[in-house]
């Protein structure tokens, strides 16, 4: 999953786009696209109508809205319509959504409301609250924690009266099940299947006289390279470039542990924890030496807090573990040659990611039957395809990645000549993927961690030990003894 997306904050993003005299960003509706000022309305008094907040984004190089009113509240133009709050990162498909859906659901108009700063506390707040989104995008460790709290729709009556069984035999298995609970509750369909891969700086490695990464690699390889890769360039006596790096996230991190032979949860039990178990003490260590022993992985004060990808295209790193999500802002911004390779295999398997990125309802909705239409329009093939185009999020629906691929090679001939794009599927095609594992009660156990990693892995202050004690704590909070 791509936090870096859903927080706003990656690279290439379309700039702010202001009309009125006093600098308010500009409004936009369905089937207007006339500015505020064209429309006789401002945007102070549209937020007074909304009782919401807006903002507005030059996407695609068209100006869309950006509101949240609650669910159902008459907009700016009081047209009868039902009005629905779409909210999602700026992946600069949404002028696709005003464009075709809107023609083809003339009774609906829809909102587009990119997400917040605060991503994963503001959408609680709102959800609490009943001012969320109609519907919305999220992924990861966090969409568990919504649909756990009772916030998101289930969506399977929907999807057995109103859903073609070849979409769903277009999407990747393991994707689609990870949107079920324990109960059975579906919270959410496939938004694009972002995968876990190395990407490297040939530059460095010829200049190295190393081989690169291929499908042959295992942990004992990528740490010999590493080592070998990690310079002091400049003379000064500090390092400045790293042999890899990797995120310290719930996902990212699960996947070493499953390398080693673990899990983080236990796979037939999620109210049991299994962070405690040697194979995940293990991988764990194995990431906390090379960040302290070693300093071969550079932490985020290393690199002083950039974004993994931020440090790979400004060549602090020679490798970094990544997405698919991340390969436009990498083929953006890099100025070296650049190479892609499955992820090493760990001492016991090879594990890699498929995230868990998906559209949802609101169940505070007053309108999920026209929700569930916009739904349908964003699992179609036309949104996949503009999410491709704008972003190269790569297609959830396995039909489209043939024009993925060639998209890519299309934008950015030089540089994806021969980029191996293939290895972004490698863990679909060979059955190595996993998505991310899930408690019962995810929102504890993701404070727990977090806080846990944040003092061994970010701050080196603490032993892997420390996942024993914190290990059983998750198990308390699972069964409220906590």
């Amino acid at each position: 999953m791509d936090e870096t997306l859903q927080n706003n904050e990656a690279s290439g993003e379309a700039p702010l786009h202001y009309d009125s005299a006093d600098s308010e960003p500009a409004f936009f509706s369905g089937d207007n696209q006339g500015n505020a000022q064209s429309q006789g309305i401002s945007r102070r008094t549209f937020l007074r109508m909304t009782g919401g907040s807006a903002t507005a984004f030059a996407l695609a190089s068209v100006t869309l809205a950006a509101c949240a009113p609650k669910s159902g509240a008459n907009g700016p133009h009081n047209t009868g319509k039902v009005q629905l709050v779409y909210q999602d990162c700026r992946c600069l498909g949404e002028q696709l959504l005003f464009d075709q859906f809107h023609q083809a659901h003339p009774n609906i108009e829809v909102f587009y409301s990119p997400d917040p700063d605060n991503f994963e506390e503001k959408m609680l707040t709102d959800m609490e609250a009943g001012t969320a989104p109609d519907v919305l995008a999220g992924c990861c460790d966090t969409m568990p924690i919504w649909a756990q709290k009772g916030f998101l729709l289930d969506l399977r009556p929907y999807v057995k009266a109103d859903l073609e069984g070849e979409i769903i035999a277009d999407w990747d298995p393991a994707q689609y099940k990870s949107f079920f609970t324990p109960e059975g509750l579906q919270y959410a369909l496939p938004k694009y299947h972002g995968a876990l891969a190395l990407y490297y700086n040939k530059d460095i490695f010829d200049e190295a006289k190393l081989p690169y990464p291929d499908n042959s690699w295992d942990h004992n390889d990528y740490q010999d390279a590493m080592l070998k890769l990690t310079a002091d360039t400049d003379g000064d006596g500090k390092t400045d470039q790293w042999g890899s790096m990797v995120d310290i996230s719930w996902d990212r991190v699960q996947i070493h542990i499953n390398g080693w032979g673990g899990h983080l949860v236990d796979p037939g039990d999620p109210t049991k924890s299994w962070m405690a178990k040697p194979e995940a003490l293990l991988a764990m260590e194995w990431i906390r030496g090379r960040m302290w022993d070693d300093k071969s992985m550079a932490t985020k004060l290393d690199v002083k807090n950039l974004h993994t990808r931020d440090a790979f295209i400004q060549k602090r790193l020679a490798m970094v573990e990544d997405g698919s999500w991340a390969l436009r802002d990498i083929l953006e911004g890099a100025d070296f040659r650049i190479g892609v390779a499955p992820f090493p295999a760990g001492p016991v398997r090879r594990a890699t990611l498929a995230t868990t990125d998906g559209f949802s309802i609101y169940t505070g909705s007053q309108h999920p039957e026209a929700a569930w239409e916009l739904m349908k329009f964003l699992v179609g093939r036309e949104y996949g395809r503009a999410l491709a185009e704008q972003q190269l999020l790569q297609p959830a629906r396995a039909s489209l990645i043939n024009e993925w691929v060639a998209l890519i090679r299309s934008q950015y001939p030089a540089k994806a000549d021969t980029l191996d794009v293939a290895a972004f599927a490698d863990g679909q095609i060979q059955g190595y993927s996993v998505t991310a594992e899930v408690f019962t009660n995810m929102e504890d156990a993701r404070r727990l961690t977090q806080s846990a990693w944040e003092e061994i892995f970010t701050l080196g202050q603490a032993s892997v030990d420390t996942m024993k004690k914190t290990s059983a704590l998750i198990e308390a909070a699972q069964t409220g003894s906590g």
